[in-house]
């Protein structure tokens, strides 16, 4: 169920407002939720967002009930000082007759009631607040500064000021990375967020997903949810599965000892660490665990020379392991492997062409061999575009035009200072201008999930609402 959140008539004059938030997924909602719990005030807040619905965004727009989040419910919250808040609601909102409490807490929910959690917080948080929230369905395309302010320019050509702006862009899917593939017909060459046109593929398709991670896992299971008998081809450079999580555990290192060294000596040290782990009865997984609230500074610590290489080497081996799904997940995966009709591809994608009714992919395997594959269906599932400058957001483009901003490390996402305050084009940090979620990752690189996210989102809440008090 959707908990839509009405908009309000526009304002009848023309102050500005206080805080303004570009975007309306999950991070603009968690920003939007801190600032009015945090307001003692009666602060204007604007955000914007030109979907229908809110808190959905990419990760939480889906509909369907097999997908589920990749963390259990305990570790969900969307506050760092009430850990136990989504499993409160989780709770609330289940049949009596359901597991207990306990139980829910170790479970991994429908996706889609994230969603509808957080739009619940920001309901009662917009009803309980002294400041309040105007949403606007529409698209930001530009941004000036003018006198300290931010002057906002919407795709229909309004244009409205802000004391200080928080940008939650979000995330944008990269394109099929295929000669042809423009020229396929729009029923054949598929999105793997297009949640509905996947769940209308006929179950005897043969079906390519280009990419091997979460996206994948949301496509193959609604195929598997509809009881798809067609063969399944999964083709990416590396050919890995994400890898599932098991009962928490935490491993007991010295992470401070990895900061000092390269990324050779890292991956040698984890090693290590999963050996003496595995000679303690504990999985790998916990290894992982005593590295999750370090990964900001484990990045940060590289050298730019290892960070490349990181992205160049070793970023697909450290998403399978840091990026988890629930078991029941991988169990599903696993079967259709057994049965053959998941079947793993290394190499890349060359060409994709209609041949009559079928499509004719080229691939380019890892051996340097070329191989030929005849689908019914292709599923873009290659992820994030995380470099600025190919988002192809009217936004982000005018900012770097205009030296508001400039691309982050190796060109990923923005240059933002400890604050998450954009840097412009001459170095200076915008203290009322702030950047969260996605384009933080080149500074930061774990900057997406919601520990992550949700501490973000409080931050500029409480730093644009104190630059209100000045």
């Amino acid at each position: 169920m959707t908990h839509a959140v009405p908009s309000r008539p526009m304002p009848a004059d023309d102050r500005p407002y206080d805080i303004g938030i570009i975007g309306g997924g999950a991070g603009g909602v968690l920003t939007a939720l801190h600032a009015l719990r945090l307001a003692r005030t009666a602060v204007r807040i604007v955000l914007f967002e030109p979907a229908p619905t809110l808190a959905r965004g990419v990760a939480y727009a889906t509909t369907r009930a097999e997908h589920l989040l990749n963390v259990p419910v305990r570790r969900m919250s969307a506050f760092d000082a009430a850990p136990d808040d989504f499993l409160d609601y989780v709770a609330a909102t289940s049949p009596a007759d359901g597991p207990d409490r306990d139980a829910l807490a170790h479970r991994y929910a429908e996706r889609r009631r994230y969603g509808d959690y957080l739009m619940t917080r920001l309901r009662q948080a917009r009803d309980a607040s002294a400041a309040s929230l105007e949403i606007r369905r529409q698209q930001v395309t530009a941004l000036q500064v003018a006198d300290g302010r931010y002057r906002l320019t919407t795709e229909d050509g309004q244009t409205l000021v802000c004391a200080g702006v928080v940008l939650a862009v979000g995330n944008r899917p990269r394109p099929l990375p295929a000669r042809g593939a423009s020229g396929l017909a729009a029923t054949a060459r598929l999105e793997a967020w297009d949640f509905d046109a996947i769940a209308e593929i006929p179950a005897d398709a043969d079906v390519c997903i280009v990419g091997s991670g979460l996206s994948m896992v949301d496509a193959v299971l609604t195929m598997a949810r509809n009881g798809h008998r067609g063969r399944v081809h999964v083709l990416s450079r590396h050919a890995l599965l994400p890898l599932a999580h098991t009962a928490y555990a935490v491993a007991e290192f010295d992470v401070e000892a990895l900061l000092p060294l390269d990324l050779r000596g890292r991956i040698r040290f984890l090693r290590r660490a999963a050996a003496e782990a595995s000679s303690r009865q504990l999985p790998w997984q916990a290894v992982m665990e005593r590295l999750r609230p370090h990964g900001q500074a484990l990045w940060q610590s590289l050298t730019p020379a290892d960070q490349r290489r990181f992205l160049r080497h070793a970023v697909r081996l450290w998403d399978v392991h840091r990026h988890r799904i629930a078991p029941s997940v991988q169990a599903c995966l696993a079967a259709m492997r057994g049965r053959g009709q998941l079947r793993l591809h290394r190499g890349r994608l060359d060409t994709a062409m209609p041949v009559g009714p079928r499509i004719r992919l080229s691939l380019r395997m890892r051996d340097g061999r070329s191989q030929q594959l005849d689908v019914d269906r292709i599923i873009n599932a290659t992820g994030v575009e995380m470099r600025v400058q190919t988002m192809r957001n009217p936004l982000l483009s005018d900012l770097l035009g205009r030296g508001h901003a400039q691309p982050g490390t190796h060109g990923i996402g923005l240059k933002t200072a400890h604050d998450g305050s954009l840097v412009d084009a001459d170095g200076n940090p915008q203290p009322g201008l702030i950047a969260i979620g996605s384009l933080r990752i080149g500074c930061l690189w774990e900057s997406i999930a919601v520990p992550e996210l949700r501490g973000q989102a409080e931050a500029a809440a409480r730093q644009l609402l104190a630059l209100q008090e000045r």
